[in-house]
């Protein structure tokens, strides 16, 4: 008699699994191939002791390139903390206006879709070489001059002193320039208030809750991942981005100085506290993220499941 082989059934779970493998396969390629191995290798030329620059052949190892950093040179130290100063203040202000700009955008309004347009287009056109060359010229303190008088009165800025006119510039100028990067930050948020079910808002308001406690209670819990994934890619993007002194700093001693193990070892002591801030940043945000209701099952038979074992375990050695 013939035996039946067993058809392989596939789950929904596995499937869904399987279609997200395939999305992201060609990420996977790429960075195995194209970016995996240039970290290697700049870790491995940060820590050689000898570079010959023809043919890039390395030779012993040694860390006296990431001494020479926290010792020896007394540039880099104050580049890299004026670094994290101007990023770590700069961040919470994107992330604050894309917020109000994306609940703005969602709203029921005439020519959403343009406006949404409108504020992505900056981010294509002015990114790499192009904002560099817009920060340059001074274009973005140009597009709110505070020394025209139209925004605030020349002699109102006069009366403070030189000081606070230019500080209020600066700041301008960098509203400015979050403006033009923030339209990633814009679109998440958007997908993320389209993705709430109007019937929470409406549950809400039955409730007799104001928009200022809808807006703390259920827009907020209900976008928090994607709160998360603004801050961690705004943080990046902020570290990286074409004004970035520290980076210059690197970039001049690699390539001008062509003292490529001193800046692969500046490199990666950049890029160790980007990781430790970005750990920091999921290790908080992660006690206030919203979960849907099967994950909250889980959480709660999971917690089940580890007391009735310790419970038994108790009574055994009981």
């Amino acid at each position: 008699m013939m035996k039946k082989t067993k058809k392989f059934k596939m789950t929904l779970e596995r499937r869904n699994q399987l279609k997200g493998l395939v999305f992201v396969l060609p990420f996977i390629i790429g960075v195995l191939a194209f970016f995996l191995y240039p970290i290697l290798f700049s870790l491995r030329i940060s820590i050689a002791s000898q570079i010959k620059v023809v043919g890039m052949k390395l030779s012993g190892w040694s860390f006296e390139q990431y001494k020479r950093a926290f010792i020896v040179d007394t540039s880099f130290l104050p580049e890299f903390k004026d670094t994290v100063i101007f990023t770590l203040t700069r961040f919470p202000l994107t992330i604050i206006l894309s917020l109000i700009i994306a609940i703005l955008l969602n709203k029921d309004i005439k020519g959403r879709g343009l406006f949404r347009v409108i504020f992505f287009i900056p981010f294509l056109l002015g990114s790499g070489e192009v904002m560099q060359q817009i920060v340059n010229q001074g274009v973005a303190k140009a597009v709110l001059n505070v020394q025209d008088g139209r925004i605030i009165p020349y002699n109102v800025l006069m009366y403070f002193g030189n000081s606070v006119m230019n500080t209020v510039q600066s700041v301008f100028g960098s509203l400015v320039t979050i403006l033009w990067g923030s339209g990633v930050q814009i679109l998440l948020f958007l997908a993320g208030l389209q993705s709430i079910s109007p019937s929470l808002y409406e549950a809400a308001k039955i409730d007799g809750a104001t928009e200022w406690e809808i807006f703390w209670k259920v827009t907020i819990p209900m976008i928090s991942p994607m709160m998360l994934l603004n801050i961690v890619y705004t943080l990046v993007d902020s570290f990286t981005s074409v004004d970035n002194k520290l980076l210059e700093y690197i970039r001049g001693y690699g390539f001008s100085n062509m003292e490529f193990s001193y800046a692969a070892a500046m490199s990666w002591i950049y890029f160790l506290f980007i990781a430790l801030v970005v750990a920091v940043v999921f290790g908080i945000m992660k006690k206030y993220m919203h979960t849907n209701e099967i994950e909250e099952v889980r959480k709660r038979e999971h917690k089940h499941r580890v007391f009735t074992i310790e419970k038994a375990r108790r009574r055994t050695f009981e």
